[in-house]
């Protein structure tokens, strides 16, 4: 038999000319690409690796050896496909109740089978220590899913329940802080809310008593510093329980710092 005709193994040609060699394999009746190789023999060992997978109910997702053909991802996808019936162009493995996404074989991330279809649609990157994906043509960090700031700090802003910062489950994701610009300052005595605001670094705009009395104030200090002349395009804070003539009260009533009055761009 010719390498050509090896099962699972289909020449291709890239526009230089250099003959590289596709492997994929069908099963249930869904063709599932395997990736492309530079020798027919590669190929054809990653076809066996996935045949051998797909119809070995005894191989595990910690059975993965480097020294096979297939990515850990591909790996991954095909154990879900075989144990589960569903594929997936993502590394999730489903469990009962939640799913598994596979970073790596180190890295396993948890969440509620209510995220699947988001996660089945968007891949995992992880760069510089912040995981995201991409969304609409934009690097989106994932912890704004489940209501963390960018700038969100583990055990000030947010914490994982069960100490597990793998595990984003919702029922494991505690919000201390849900707002642009506060940050909640214990004092020993009680609990009070910073508000600042970033220009040319963060500037103080006040203290106060409660989290969305200094979400108003960080509101209020965008309007002030627009009509002083910046042009920045700050994000204001949405403050679901708080009616218009509360809200209209606390504004009016809210004082900030005399650094934010005064403040004009250079």
């Amino acid at each position: 038999m010719s390498k050509e005709q090896l099962p699972g193994v289909y020449p291709a040609q890239k526009k230089n000319g250099t003959v590289y060699y596709r492997s994929s394999i069908t099963y249930r009746g869904r063709h599932i690409s395997l990736g492309s190789y530079p020798t027919a023999d590669d190929a054809h060992l990653a076809y066996r690796d996935a045949d051998h997978l797909l119809h070995c109910a005894s191989l595990t997702l910690e059975d993965y050896a480097a020294a096979q053909r297939l990515t850990f991802e591909k790996w991954v996808i095909l154990h879900n496909f075989r144990d589960n019936g569903i594929y997936l162009s993502t590394p999730i493995y489903i469990k009962k109740g939640y799913l598994l996404y596979y970073l790596s074989s180190e890295l396993i991330l948890k969440f509620d089978m209510d995220d699947l279809f988001y996660y089945a649609k968007h891949k995992i990157m992880k760069r510089g220590g912040h995981l995201f994906v991409a969304d609409y043509g934009m690097q989106v960090n994932i912890l704004n899913r489940y209501g963390i700031k960018n700038y969100g700090v583990e055990g000030r802003d947010y914490r994982f329940v069960n100490g597990d910062s793998t595990d984003f489950r919702y029922e494991n994701i505690e919000i201390f802080n849900s707002y642009h610009g506060v940050q909640p300052v214990d004092t020993g005595t009680q609990t009070l809310y910073k508000a600042f605001i970033h220009l040319k670094g963060n500037y103080m705009i006040g203290t106060y008593e409660t989290a969305e009395e200094a979400a108003i104030a960080y509101n209020k200090a965008i309007d002030i510093l627009k009509k002083n002349g910046v042009s920045k395009n700050f994000t204001p804070n949405y403050l679901e329980n708080v009616s218009a003539s509360e809200y209209a009260e606390i504004y009016v009533r809210l004082s900030l710092s005399e650094r934010i009055l005064r403040y004009t761009p250079d």
